[in-house]
């Protein structure tokens, strides 16, 4: 297994943790194709069928064939509306007659927003106040006035507490986001459009994990019509529900996690989606989140596609099976785009962090005329200070300051620092530092 720096630069275990080809497939505990297919039916007049499409920057740099399901393309930006219709369609009058309430922390909720709206269908959704303001905005607009939103908590956790007691006292229907065998049916429509868009044998397919109902809905649908196919599960390092329940065999509850890839961003997997992923997953991987901005920016910039963190972990974890996909025909599935232009300077920043081009110091100056004017000699000519905060202390002889130097290459690094320990500078290199950098930047 191997070790590599996390955006904070600070050293993590990854890559897979586990291996299950091994193990024996029933067929008859997975969603079935009938039901992927009953599914698909049912779904077909609000859902989108998304391209299939041959990504030429991607398949030259792995030296491979990679093709990109493009869920990003749905009128909601993702495939959540897949699940949330299929399962609200599903409703008899009975069970819709106090209206629905859902839990989200963002795509889930436009996915039901819609389905209320085209339904006619009352919904409550429940969402946290971390989610970005763009998912907010667009979950009022598809709902219409059918939809009301309650934001309430920082985590999708908090959201879905608050969301099950509201169910409990209105007797509305929840409409789970993962943990529900209707909606991991509509999630699975995703693969048979998939086996229908291709001519070629895939030899592995990549999908993002959070609470695991789209790999339980595409990944029972290759294990019956394309069981060669290795099922790869990639999930946010910071939010390894599903890495952490299969170490232990059981459905973990992590105590915290980093939601920055909000869309995958939950503290335990579903009970049921554990089960399922449990038979189909072949293997996992973490991805660091500065790794997941670093691909953000490079989709944009390659190919002009805009995806959230959500959508852009499944292309970043190429980078940690390259060596296993040459020559091979990998299919990768971009869950969502629904990216707030907002978090543009936090994705640069986590990128650059995790790419080794920023870095922040704590310098003591002198207090003294000149003592600044000496640290700018020690910078190289493509170093570029991005941040600067002094706090000068008159009772002191030196006076603190927090510096941000962004670097063009990585190895310029070890050069000035160098510089700095010959030219005598006190400082501290605070990226690896994960309190004091949370606290000061």
């Amino acid at each position: 297994m191997e070790n590599r720096k996390s955006s904070k630069g600070v050293e993590t275990k990854k890559l897979i943790y586990h291996t299950f080809s091994s193990m024996a497939i029933k067929i008859s505990s997975l969603i079935s194709v009938s039901e992927i297919q009953s599914a698909r039916s049912r779904i077909s007049d609000v859902v989108v069928k998304t391209p299939f499409m041959y990504n030429f920057n991607l398949s030259e740099k792995y030296d491979c064939n990679i093709y990109l399901k493009r869920e990003d393309m749905q009128s909601v930006r993702s495939f959540k509306i897949r699940g949330a219709y299929n399962k609200i369609a599903s409703l008899n009058e009975k069970e819709i007659a106090n209206g629905i309430v859902c839990a989200s922390a963002g795509n889930h909720a436009q996915g039901v927003a819609l389905s209320c709206c085209r339904l006619g269908i009352k919904g409550k959704i429940f969402m946290p106040n971390t989610t970005p303001s763009q998912k907010i905005k667009k979950v009022k607009y598809f709902g219409k006035s059918f939809v009301e939103v309650v934001l309430i908590g920082d985590t999708f956790d908090d959201a879905y507490e608050a969301a099950c007691l509201d169910a409990n006292r209105t007797n509305a229907e929840f409409i789970h986001p993962f943990n529900d065998k209707k909606v991991i049916e509509g999630q699975g429509t995703v693969g048979a459009e998939i086996l229908e868009q291709t001519d070629v044998a895939l030899d592995y397919i990549l999908v993002a994990v959070g609470g695991g109902g789209l790999i339980s809905g595409v990944g029972s649908y290759f294990k019956t019509l394309s069981p060669k196919t290795k099922i790869i599960a990639i999930e946010a390092e910071g939010a390894p529900a599903l890495s952490e329940s299969l170490k232990l065999q059981k459905v973990v509850r992590l105590n915290s996690i980093d939601g920055f890839a909000d869309g995958i961003a939950v503290k335990a997997i579903g009970s049921l989606t554990f089960e399922i992923c449990q038979k189909v997953v072949d293997s996992n991987i973490l991805v660091p989140e500065g790794k997941i901005c670093s691909t953000i920016l490079s989709l944009y910039n390659d190919d002009a596609i805009v995806v959230e963190p959500a959508g852009a972990v499944s292309i970043a974890a190429l980078d940690f099976i390259k060596d296993n996909i040459k020559g091979k025909n990998v299919a990768v599935i971009v869950c969502g785009g629904n990216n707030d232009i907002e978090r543009t300077q936090e994705i640069k920043e986590r990128a650059l962090l995790y790419e080794g081009l920023k870095h922040y110091f704590i310098i003591k100056f002198p207090q003294r005329a000149g003592a600044l004017k000496d640290f700018l000699n020690v910078l190289g000519p493509n170093d570029d200070i991005t941040h600067f905060q002094y706090t000068k202390k008159n009772n002191r002889t030196n006076g603190p300051a927090l510096v941000g130097i962004e670097l063009k290459k990585k190895e310029d690094f070890e050069m000035l620092t160098d510089r700095m320990n010959k030219q005598g500078i006190n400082y501290q290199h605070i990226n690896n530092n994960p309190m004091l950098f949370e606290m000061l930047v």
